[in-house]
C-alpha cells in the first residue's frame, strides 16, 4: 500500500505556476465527476504553501459549484486575505476550463494553551479486535484508503460508524496529514443521509453531489493510523441531505469534526 499512498501524496503535492497560483493533477476514481475530496485536499495543500508552517489549518469551509473533470488538471488561485497577529486567512478558488468549480476559505492558527473539553468517544471495538473477529478490510483497488465498518448500513437510523486509514508510510508532517484528512473526510459522509431510505450510492435512480463541505481540525493526527469516523444525518429534505461527522483517534481524542450538505435527488423515470 505504500506505493498507492505515495501516489496520493504526489497528487496533493501542488505545482507552483507563479506566486499564489498552483496546479494539481487529477485522479479518476470511477465516479461520475471529480472526487470532491481531491479538490478539498489540493485546495488546502495550495493554501498551506502560502502560510508560515508555525500556523496550522484549524478550519476549512467550501462550496462545490460545478462538477469537475477527473481527466483534466485543476488550477488553484490563492488569495492572501489576511495575515493577522494570531490567525491567517486564505481564500482558494479551484478552476477548470476557465470556470470556478469550487471555492473555500481556510483559517490557520498557531499553538496556544486554553480551555479543553470534548465528547466521549463511542465505546466500540478497536480495529485490531474487528480484524481478529473476521471483519473485512474494505479497499478501493489501487487506492491507499481502508475501511472497517460496524454495520451493513441497512438500519433505519441515519448513522454510519467506521474506522479508516491511509495505509502506508508517511513523514511526520502535520500539514501533510491535515490535507490528507481533508481528502479522506469526503468519503462516506453525505451518503449517511441515505441510510434510512433504502437507497445507496451508485443506484441509477439517485442523483447525488456534494454542495458544500466544512472541516475543523482540533489536534494533530496521523492519517495512516486507524481513525474512527462517527457520522450521523439529523435532517434530509427538499432533495438535499445533511450529515455531520466526528473523527477520533484510538486514544479517544476528538481530532476533527466535519459537516456536509449535498444534492440527493431521485430522478424521474
Amino acid at each position: 500500500m505504500t506505493q498507492a499512498l505515495d501516489k496520493l501524496v504526489a497528487l496533493l503535492g501542488m505545482e507552483m505556476l507563479e506566486e499564489n497560483l498552483f496546479r494539481g493533477h487529477s485522479q479518476d476514481l470511477g465516479f461520475p465527476q471529480l472526487f470532491g475530496g481531491q479538490v478539498l485536499g489540493q485546495a488546502l495543500s495550495a493554501a498551506s504553501q502560502t502560510v508560515d508552517p508555525v500556523r496550522q489549518v484549524h478550519s476549512l469551509h467550501g462550496y462545490f459549484l460545478r462538477p469537475g473533470d477527473a481527466k483534466r488538471p485543476v488550477v488553484y488561485q490563492v488569495d492572501r486575505v489576511r495575515d493577522g497577529g494570531s490567525f491567517t486567512t486564505r481564500r482558494i478558488s479551484a478552476i477548470q476550463n476557465g470556470k470556478t468549480i469550487f471555492f473555500c476559505s481556510a483559517s490557520f492558527h498557531g499553538m496556544e494553551e486554553g480551555f479543553h473539553h470534548q465528547p466521549t468517544m463511542p465505546e466500540l471495538a478497536l480495529p485490531e479486535a474487528l480484524i481478529d473477529s473476521g471483519t473485512r478490510v474494505e479497499r478501493y483497488e489501487g487506492h491507499p484508503i481502508e475501511f472497517l465498518r460496524f454495520t451493513d448500513e441497512t438500519d433505519a437510523i441515519p448513522r454510519k460508524r467506521l474506522w479508516f486509514r491511509l495505509a502506508g508510510e508517511l513523514p511526520d508532517d502535520s500539514a501533510l496529514n491535515r490535507y490528507l484528512l481533508a481528502y479522506s473526510s469526503d468519503f462516506n459522509l453525505l451518503t449517511t443521509s441515505l441510510v434510512p431510505h433504502a437507497i445507496t450510492f451508485g443506484d441509477p435512480k439517485l442523483q447525488i453531489a456534494s454542495l458544500d463541505h466544512a472541516i475543523w481540525f482540533h489536534r494533530d493526527i496521523r492519517i495512516n493510523d486507524w481513525l474512527l469516523y462517527d457520522m450521523d444525518s439529523p435532517w434530509a429534505g427538499g432533495a438535499r441531505g445533511f450529515a455531520r461527522g466526528s473523527i477520533y483517534d484510538q486514544q479517544g481524542y476528538l481530532v476533527a469534526s466535519s459537516a456536509q450538505e449535498g444534492l440527493t435527488r431521485l430522478r424521474s423515470q
